[in-house]
């Protein structure tokens, strides 16, 4: 018995012989993507049974992502600040979206972890600071650039370490400052500034600047502990008080969305030094008392 397709069936069809048909050239030059599932063991597998491509949608959002930080540089340069803050946060929502998606459809990729941390480098490492240095210290002479500098190297560091450490660290806490937390800082400080007219590039808040930039590159690449939001259960229930809660804070975003959000990322990196105050500094003082009573003793 032959089988009947029916009308939609044919048009995809059409439509994906159509894109093969476009997509053989440019796959002639710049060849596919092969995931290799084993590094170690590579070498025995047969190269037909690697699988072949991308995935679709987590690096669109890793794309848009990467957009957002490029159009900020560019609004940056043209004195377009709040278009430039503004893409950065739109940044953040595009860059923890991908890894959602990735998780949620199954369609993480050692491709997809590479390509987020190349484009988180520049919405989050270079984006921020050249926003700021056009912003408030680009009259700052050496200390300007230097500070713009500093925060983008840390940027790279903080990235690198944790590449290195995927999927041996507890995912639960970051070690150091997140690169998208230490830019919505930069952000709303622009963000903010602009909104109030404050004269950022004189000083001596263009000095305050360029240590809030260095500053936060320490926060970057230092060993304190960050909550990471990864294992929260989303599809858990909740009380219904904490629904109120968000929406609460919602609305005080939009009361004043610069001054309530560089509240909530300063108040989140300050949130990583207290953490290790109270483990290091708070905790230990007990267990010290209870030794010094037992040798009185």
């Amino acid at each position: 018995m032959s089988q009947s397709h029916s009308p939609a069936e044919h048009d995809e069809d059409d439509l994906e012989r159509a894109a093969e048909q476009l997509e053989r050239p440019l796959t002639s030059l710049v060849g596919d993507y092969e995931e290799d599932i084993n590094a170690k063991s590579a070498a025995a597998q047969d190269a037909s049974s690697a699988p072949k491509g991308i995935y679709w949608l987590p690096n669109l959002f890793t794309t848009g992502a990467l957009f957002a930080g490029f159009y900020a540089v560019i609004a940056g340069m043209q004195g377009d600040f709040y278009a430039g803050a503004v893409a950065i946060f739109v940044a953040m929502i595009m860059d923890g979206l991908d890894g959602r998606v990735a998780r949620l459809t199954n369609t993480t990729s050692a491709f997809g972890a590479e390509y987020d941390s190349l484009a988180d480098m520049v919405s989050f490492g270079v984006a921020p600071a050249l926003l700021m240095f056009n912003w408030a210290l680009a009259d700052a002479g050496k200390l300007g650039w230097v500070a713009a500098f500093l925060y983008t190297a840390c940027a790279a560091l903080r990235l690198a370490r944790f590449n290195t450490q995927r999927g041996v660290a507890d995912a639960s806490f970051f070690t150091g400052l997140a690169s998208p937390a230490a830019a919505a800082v930069v952000a709303g400080s622009v963000w903010l500034g602009h909104e109030y007219a404050l004269p950022a590039a004189e000083a001596p808040l263009s000095w305050g600047h360029a240590v809030l930039l260095i500053s936060l590159g320490f926060l970057m690449i230092a060993r304190f502990p960050y909550y990471s939001f990864k294992t929260l259960p989303l599809e858990a229930r909740v009380p219904f008080a904490r629904i109120l809660l968000l929406v609460a804070v919602l609305g005080l975003i939009a009361l004043d969305p610069p001054l309530v959000l560089w509240c909530l990322f300063f108040v989140y990196a300050l949130s990583g030094p207290m953490q290790y105050l109270q483990r290091n500094v708070v905790k230990p003082q007990p267990a010290k008392e209870s030794d010094d009573e037992a040798e009185n003793s």
